[in-house]
């Protein structure tokens, strides 16, 4: 049997759909009418039955779910809507017509052609006035949120630099922490005038930033990604003191920002003054006043309007236009000077007669009189600062922030020994030939096999001598360079044809030691330019006869070295030179000459040369510098380069027949066990003399010249300053400052 289940009962809750007859609904059917009451409320009801409209109530309140709460941005309107309506609907009233006709309508109705995608007067108005508008309230937040920092940069702490010597204790100490802050009603009008009319003329009227400025520097940023230009004196001011010197575009905005709100809270005398005694103006210089002492050697209140107007041109980088330093800075510095002139008596601040008298350059001191104490630690100092600023990547301008402790190379009584060993031979000098001794210079040099630099002599006063003798490329080598073209013709061989192949060189291979062999080539004589062969010759015209390498070198017999160079090749001569240590702008031209000494290296470089065959032909740069801090943290140094300049055998081979020579000339001066190896050198037309020696691995090169400085840059015979063979004054100081050899 099949049971039929009925079909449910539609929910309370559940649709329904009413189809409503033609004629409209009857009367009677239960359907409530337009009052909401049906036709038969209460007559198809009996008392106690519920109805069917109640059961379905009860099914549907069982059912509901609780609303959830309205959010408060939803009470919010609904208790404000009300409220705030009259106003909108007003406010959109009036501005309706208008924002209709600003809405874009693309393409345009009523146009025709490519005017139906350009905008409208209005729709342009309406775009820039709003761009305006939200520009304006960006840098009104923005100046709110800027503050002026409490803390300045690191100049306005500046330290000293601190050198220490190889064996840890201080050396010498350079910079301005000594630093005079000068009021601004001790500086000169015409100094103060001179600055603002090469930096920023209108500063007294301008709100602290210029617009102008800004925005060129803003083209310059978009156009070529840089941030130069557009900064007035309080932005340059804000940049030195409170912010960094990236050039990066925040940067930018925010130093404009920090000097709108400093122009409102200090007065211009205020900025200018503070401006004055804190920028920087190279040699080691913030602050007019120490400006003014290091390049005039004079208060500031002593400038003129002239040497203010020079030193307001470093200020745009004191690099570019220090005049002493080439001369394309020169052209740089008076091309600027004048310029500068020229504006103060545009801007009034100057007479055209006073101008007038403001025709010659105001040339500044060669260095800076605070700096130097005359002292040989200068010269030290200067090597080491050089160094560092090279191999540190460290600018000058941050270098003179100061903060660096440097720990040098230089050996503290080693440095005393050769001093006072050339001031010995200085002080003898004037005594022997008063004359001859005003142009005699010395140079002298010590480094170790491993490239440090233990002491030089750089001359006899840093002050009235700025260049370093030691480290000058001066006078030719002479016979002291014979050791290189030894090196090459071991390392290369030679060629006696010019296209056969290289024979092997040794220490007892045999040249003619004649004095006045003509050199040959493959092709025959070697002829000069004037048509002259060219011919070798030796010291006091003696001939040896057929001579080995090795003795030739101990003897120092230049005749066999000038052909050896010849069929090595002077390109390999000169290779070689350069590998082991000389630089190659002192190396002298290819011609048979330069075999015999035309290159002129300097003490540092001979020294280094000679230290390569001590350090069986490994060379390593010079370097004075071996670790770097600043305030205790360490800063990264470049390490010294270092290079197999020739193999070993080459290498002690010539340091060999170095220490046949030494003990040829001198052979009571050391122990045969102490391996001191060393050579003179003397030149043809007696311009300079020499010695180059190794004991202990360090090379020492002393060189004794004379140059009158005030007539010219050519050497001039040394008139028997340089000693004999058998006494060398070269000799004397290098014995001195080595001792003991044994």
């Amino acid at each position: 049997m099949q049971l039929k289940v009925p079909p449910p009962r539609p929910a309370a809750d559940e649709t329904m759909q009413l189809r409503i007859p033609e004629g409209g609904i009857p009367a009677g059917s239960g359907i409530p009418d337009a009052s909401g009451i049906s036709a038969t409320d209460g007559a198809s009801e009996t008392p106690g039955t519920p109805s069917a409209a109640s059961d379905m109530s009860g099914t549907s309140s069982r059912r509901r779910r609780k609303a959830p709460r309205p959010s408060p941005a939803a009470r919010l309107t609904a208790t404000l809507g009300p409220r705030l309506a009259p106003v909108l609907g007003s406010v959109v009233a009036f501005l309706g017509p208008y924002v209709r006709r600003l809405r874009p309508h693309y393409p345009r109705p009523g146009r025709t052609g490519w005017r139906r995608w350009i905008p409208s007067w209005r729709q342009t108005l309406g775009g820039f006035l709003a761009s305006l508008g939200l520009s304006g309230l960006f840098l009104a937040v923005a100046y709110a949120a800027t503050d002026i920092p409490d803390d300045l940069n690191t100049y306005a702490t500046q330290q000293d630099n601190v050198y220490f010597w190889a064996d840890g204790t201080p050396m010498a100490r350079t910079g301005w922490v000594q630093r005079q802050a000068m009021p601004l009603d001790e500086i000169p009008e015409d100094v103060r005038w001179a600055v603002l009319a090469a930096e920023n003329e209108s500063f007294y009227n301008d709100p602290g930033i210029s617009f102008k400025g800004i925005t060129r520097a803003l083209f310059r940023t978009l156009g070529r990604g840089d941030t130069q230009g557009g900064s007035t004196i309080t932005q340059q001011y804000v940049k030195n003191v409170y912010l960094s010197q990236d050039q990066t575009v925040s940067r930018k905005f925010t130093e404009a920002m920090i000097a709108l709100k400093l122009d409102n809270k200090m007065s211009k005398d205020e900025i200018l003054e503070s401006y004055l005694n804190t920028s920087w103006f190279g040699r080691g210089t913030y602050g007019i006043q120490r400006a003014a002492q290091a390049y005039y050697g004079k208060d500031v209140s002593e400038l003129n309007a002239s040497e203010a107007a020079f030193l307001a041109s470093l200020l745009k980088g004191a690099g570019l236009f220090d005049p002493h330093l080439g001369k394309a800075n020169r052209e740089r510095a008076v091309e600027r000077w004048s310029w500068t002139l020229d504006r103060m008596v545009s801007i009034g601040k100057l007479s055209a007669q006073e101008r007038a008298k403001y025709r010659k350059f105001p040339e500044p001191l060669k260095s800076n009189p605070l700096y130097d104490t005359g002292e040989q630690s200068d010269y030290l100092v200067e090597l080491a600062t050089q160094y560092v600023k090279k191999n540190a990547h460290i600018s000058a301008k941050e270098f003179d922030l100061g903060g660096y402790q440097i720990y040098t190379t230089f050996d503290k009584d080693r440095e005393a020994q050769l001093t006072d060993a050339v001031t010995k031979a200085r002080k003898q000098a004037r005594k022997d030939d008063p004359k001859a001794a005003e142009a005699a210079h010395y140079g002298a040099a010590s480094i170790a096999a491993d490239g440090r630099i233990l002491a030089v002599y750089g001359g006899p006063d840093h002050r009235t001598q700025g260049y370093n003798e030691s480290n000058a490329t001066t006078v030719p080598a002479g016979s002291a360079f014979l050791p290189f073209v030894y090196a090459a013709g071991l390392e290369h061989g030679v060629r006696k044809t010019r296209d056969g192949e290289p024979t092997p060189v040794t220490g007892e291979t045999l040249y003619n030691g004649d004095d006045g062999v003509p050199v040959t080539t493959p092709e025959g004589p070697y002829w000069d330019r004037s048509g002259r062969k060219v011919s070798a010759r030796n010291d006091g015209g003696k001939s040896y006869g057929q001579i080995s390498l090795h003795r030739a070198l101990a003897l120092s017999v230049n005749t066999p070295f000038m052909q050896l160079g010849m069929d090595t090749g002077l390109e390999k001569v000169r290779a070689t030179a350069v590998a082991a240590g000389l630089l190659p702008s002192s190396i002298g031209a290819r011609v048979p000459a330069l075999s015999t000494g035309s290159s002129t290296p300097s003490a540092i470089r001979m020294a280094s040369g000679y230290a390569t065959f001590a350090a069986d032909g490994v060379h390593t740069e010079p370097y004075s510098v071996r670790r770097i801090t600043r305030n205790g943290h360490k800063v990264a140094l470049d390490a010294p380069p270092t290079r197999r300049a020739v193999g070993v055998d080459t290498a002690r081979e010539v340091h060999s027949a170095l220490t046949d020579a030494f003990r040829t000339a001198h052979p009571d001066a050391a122990p045969a066990s102490a391996g001191v190896a060393g050579k003179a050198g003397t030149t043809r037309d007696d311009t300079a003399a020499w010695y180059v020696g190794t004991a202990k691995k360090v090379s020492t090169a002393v060189v004794v010249y004379r140059i009158d400085l005030s007539k010219s840059l050519e050497p001039l015979p040394l008139k028997g300053l340089g000693g004999t063979a058998t006494d060398s004054v070269p000799y004397g100081i290098w014995s001195r400052a080595m001792s003991p050899l044994g």
